[in-house]
């Protein structure tokens, strides 16, 4: 649907833009709620440098705690740097480790359940455009999640929509296009099944 077949529809402004993000549907930059994005966006960049410049884990908490807007767990620790471009569609579980120089794009939903280990530089995106390069600046969100205990290799890639299944295992620098079932370890370019992880792996 293009930007003037939206504005055209009166219905489409009965849902909030962000509802509409975590939903799915194409937003565009002359979106008229957009404004509503930029403010967030603008909010987390500045609070963003401020996490990135702690010097102690408990700051690094309360600061991205602000960000997404939720308390994070005592036991989750986050190194710095950390970068997103939202921050507010993050949810983070308990007892997570998170790794330095990860970027979350979480525009869809990112979903950190608890005890998931992430590696440095991993990057979780769940944005998107469309091929159709006269509508490519509109923005297309799919949610990630990453179910409890999964382990995310260091510099691992995790594209829109998927899910890391429970246990699962991502080895480092995989490019992960398709889920990623329970009890399994994928990795390559893109992700395939090495082995499954069974009582004899543990």
């Amino acid at each position: 649907m293009s930007n003037s077949q939206n504005t055209a529809n009166p219905d489409f402004l009965k849902k909030d833009i962000f509802e509409r993000l975590k939903s799915g549907e194409p937003i565009h930059n002359t979106d008229p709620e957009y404004f509503k994005v930029n403010e967030v966006v603008t909010r987390t960049l500045k609070l963003s440098q401020q996490l990135n410049l702690s010097d102690n884990i408990d700051d690094v908490r309360s600061v991205l705690s602000d960000i997404i807007g939720k308390q994070i767990d005592e036991n989750t620790v986050v190194f710095p740097p950390f970068y997103t471009n939202f921050g507010r569609f993050i949810n983070i579980g308990k007892n997570v480790f998170i790794n330095h120089a990860c970027s979350f794009l979480d525009m869809g939903g990112i979903t950190i359940e608890d005890d998931v280990l992430i590696g440095p530089k991993v990057n979780i995106l769940t944005e998107n455009h469309p091929i159709n390069p006269n509508d490519r600046h509109a923005l297309i969100t799919k949610p990630v999640i990453i179910k409890r205990k999964a382990w995310i290799g260091a510099g691992a890639t995790i594209l829109p929509g998927i899910t890391v299944g429970e246990n699962a295992i991502v080895a480092a620098g995989a490019v992960v296009s398709k889920n990623v079932p329970d009890n399994t370890i994928v990795g390559g370019i893109p992700a395939k099944i090495i082995k499954e992880i069974n009582d004899e792996s543990l």
